[in-house]
């Protein structure tokens, strides 16, 4: 499968306990982090809930 990259662009700081825990899901803490998934069903529906707090590319 393709690879993903997905970066923290902005904070969780006032948003709902579902998107604190998708970003914890996705293992991102720190704004800037970046980490790399699969780009799988379950993957892209988790970043989808969180798009505006992520930015997110394709390898």
């Amino acid at each position: 499968m393709a690879k993903i990259k997905i970066t923290k662009v902005r904070s969780e700081i006032n948003r709902t306990q579902r998107q604190k825990r998708t970003l914890e899901a996705l293992g991102l803490k720190k704004i800037g982090q970046v980490v790399e998934h699969e780009d799988t069903p379950n993957i892209l529906g988790m970043v989808n809930k969180v798009k505006h707090l992520v930015s997110v590319e394709t390898k």
